[in-house]
């Protein structure tokens, strides 16, 4: 499932989920002319409620206002303009609906972003003819537990971490893989990533980066005081738990894509699994991962004498 590219479709009135960020001019500016064009090609915008004010879309012609707990069921594509944290929330409106998500950066690094700022127009066009293709990602289900009693479930398209609360206390964590315990860390925290989040907080921590279509979990711990601290692979399949040591001085946390947080006592036990749900993005290019990275992290490739014809190589330089 993790990466598999499927052909987009679909028949019937054309409804598409805006997200926008709330907070930024630039948003609201490109969300206007977005829902203009998008309203001359016949396709109804649909904006949340309680986020249409804030994008001063609530009064916008060719906007029609939701509520409920679904807001993208129903719509052929959920576009997103912001950076990865806006589509980290666009995620979480997508994911289970069938709608793949579409993400404009208007942020930094934007690594779940499909497309540029400067790219709105084509973007636009690619919606309207439904050119792009759909690719699935693989998301994670977590589940803590305090004497044996549930007490919290979400889940994560990046990442799950267990993370010290206290700032001058470290956190005891005993991993484990598939039933059996693996080590005991003192650390900050540790990351349970997908390849998805390969490139963020597990990237951050030392962990290493997972091309999508690798069908994978990643164990990263933070500044782990170990002997053995190295990041591990393991298989999509594996069942990790963490296990925060009941006579630890320090409390913890759980964090979800670092939007969705609970406190953890000590004894808490985290368990992490692949979900059977993912999350569809829509792909507008079919440029290799490696492209991604060259253009993201404006890696050097000063010197490439590779089998691709010399424009690619200035393309990738100039991404």
């Amino acid at each position: 499932m993790n990466g598999r590219s499927v052909s987009a479709g679909g028949t019937g009135p054309r409804k598409i989920l805006l997200v926008a960020h709330p907070r930024r001019q630039e948003a609201t500016d490109v969300a206007a002319a977005v829902v203009e064009r998008l309203r001359a090609a016949g396709i109804e915008v649909l904006v949340q409620r309680d986020e249409a004010a804030a994008v001063n879309l609530h009064q916008q012609q060719g906007v029609t206002l939701i509520d409920g707990d679904n807001p993208a069921q129903g719509c052929e594509l959920v576009c997103v303009l912001g950076g990865d944290g806006t589509i980290l929330r666009g995620a979480e409106v997508s994911r289970g609906s069938g709608a793949p998500l579409l993400g404009v950066n208007l942020g930094h690094v934007g690594f779940l972003a499909e497309a540029e700022r400067e790219d709105i127009s084509a973007t636009v066009e690619h919606i309207v003819a439904r050119s792009y293709t759909v690719e699935e990602r693989m998301t994670l289900e977590v589940s803590a537990h305090v004497n044996g009693d549930p007490v919290y479930s979400s889940w994560a398209l990046n990442e799950v971490t267990v993370e010290k609360a206290n700032r001058e206390r470290m956190l005891e964590v005993v991993a484990e893989i598939d039933g059996r315990p693996l080590t005991t860390w003192g650390c900050d925290g540790v990351v349970v990533a997908t390849p998805t989040g390969s490139t963020a907080y597990a990237f951050s921590a030392g962990g290493p980066v997972v091309w999508p279509a690798v069908e994978a979990l990643l164990l990263v711990p933070i500044s782990a005081h170990a002997l053995f601290a190295r990041p591990l692979v393991v298989g999509p399949d594996s069942h990790l738990a963490l296990e925060v040591v009941p006579d630890t001085l320090g409390t913890g946390a759980l964090w979800c894509d670092g939007r969705r947080a609970v406190d953890l006592p000590p004894g808490a036990r985290i368990e992490v699994v692949r979900s059977g749900t993912a999350v569809r993005l829509a792909r507008l290019s079919t440029s290799p991962f490696t492209d991604r990275l060259v253009a993201k992290f404006d890696l050097n490739i000063h010197g490439w004498r590779g089998t691709a014809r010399l424009e690619d190589a200035a393309r990738l330089q100039q991404a």
